[in-house]
C-alpha cells in the first residue's frame, strides 16, 4: 500500500508543480482548472500500472475515472479558451502582487494536488487487491452513470443557454436546472460516491470514504455551491427568486412562487396566520 500511496502522491504533486511553472510563464493560473479532471485520470493510471493482478473491479474503476476526468477536462478547456485568467485568480494577483506566484503555488496548485490525492484514495487502495465487481459495485456503477448524466447534461444545457445573447442577465431555470440549482455539482457528487462503492472491496477499505466526503465538502461548502451562489446573487437579477423555488443541490420538484394581492401582500397570508393561531390554541 505504501508504495502506491507514495508514488501517486509524488507524481501528482510533481505534475501540479510543472503546471505551476507554466502558469508563471504565461501569467495565467486558470490552467489549474481544466487540469483538475485530468489529474484524477493521471493518478488513477499511475496506480493501475502498479497493481500486481488487476481484476474486473480495478479495470472498471480506471474506466469510470478516465471517462469522468477526460470529459471534465475537455469541457473546461473549451469553456475557458480565449477568456483569459479567471476573475478569482485576477483578484488574488491584485491582492498579492509580486508574491502571487508563490502564493498560487501553495493555495492553488499544491492544494489541488493534495485534494486530488485524498479524493482518489478509494481508487488507489482498490488497486492492491484483485476482485470481482459484486452487487455493491453494480450499484456504484449505476450511481456513477446517473452522476455523469446530470453533470454532462447540466454543462451542455448551461453552455447552450449562454451562447444565446438574448439570455444575457437571465437565470437558467429550464431542463435539469429547474429541479436543482447545480445539476453539474450534483453529478460530481453522485459520480464520486459511485466510484467509492465500486472501489470498496471489503470493510477494511471503509476508511477511504474520506475521498468522497472531501469531494462532497468541496462541492457543498467550499469551492462549489457556497462560493458560486455568493457571487451570482450579487450580479444576476432574479436569482433570489430562483433560489427560493429551486432545490440548492439534490433534485426536487420546484416550489411555486406565492401570488400577490393588489396591495402587494402575499395572497393567503391571513388564512395562514389564522390557521397558525388555531393550531396554537389547540396545543394550549
Amino acid at each position: 500500500m505504501t508504495t502506491i500511496l507514495v508514488t501517486t502522491a509524488l507524481i501528482t504533486l510533481g505534475a501540479f508543480v510543472i503546471l505551476w511553472l507554466i502558469s508563471v510563464g504565461i501569467k495565467d493560473a486558470s490552467i489549474a482548472d481544466p487540469f483538475w479532471g485530468a489529474s484524477f485520470v493521471l493518478v488513477t493510471w499511475v496506480a493501475f500500472a502498479q497493481a500486481a493482478d488487476p481484476g474486473p473491479r480495478q479495470a472498471l474503476v480506471v474506466i469510470l475515472v478516465t471517462i469522468w476526468g477526460t470529459r471534465l477536462a475537455v469541457y473546461l478547456t473549451a469553456r475557458n479558451r480565449g477568456h483569459g485568467e479567471d476573475y478569482r485568480y485576477q483578484a488574488m494577483r491584485r491582492r498579492w502582487g509580486r508574491q502571487f506566484p508563490l502564493v498560487s503555488l501553495a493555495t492553488v496548485f499544491a492544494l489541488q494536488a493534495t485534494l486530488v490525492w485524498v479524493v482518489s484514495l478509494p481508487v488507489l487502495v482498490t488497486m492492491l487487491e484483485s476482485s470481482d465487481l459484486g452487487l455493491v459495485g453494480l450499484a456504484g456503477t449505476i450511481l456513477w452513470i446517473i452522476g455523469l448524466i446530470f453533470e454532462a447534461t447540466g454543462d451542455w444545457q448551461l453552455a447552450r443557454f449562454k451562447k444565446d445573447p438574448t439570455n444575457a442577465g437571465i437565470v437558467l431555470d429550464r431542463g435539469l436546472w429547474r429541479y436543482t440549482r447545480h445539476p453539474n455539482y450534483f453529478g460530481d457528487f453522485c459520480a464520486w460516491w459511485g466510484i467509492f462503492l465500486v472501489a470498496v472491496v471489503d470493510v477494511s477499505m471503509l476508511w477511504t470514504v474520506a475521498g468522497p466526503i472531501v469531494m462532497s465538502t468541496l462541492l457543498l461548502r467550499v469551492s462549489g455551491v457556497a462560493l458560486l451562489e455568493d457571487s451570482i446573487r450579487k450580479r444576476r437579477p432574479g436569482y433570489e427568486d430562483y433560489m427560493w423555488r429551486t432545490s440548492a443541490f439534490f433534485p426536487w420538484k420546484p416550489r411555486e412562487l406565492p401570488s400577490l394581492d393588489q396591495d402587494g401582500t402575499i395572497r393567503g397570508t391571513d388564512d395562514m396566520e389564522s390557521r397558525r393561531q388555531d393550531s396554537d390554541e389547540r396545543v394550549e
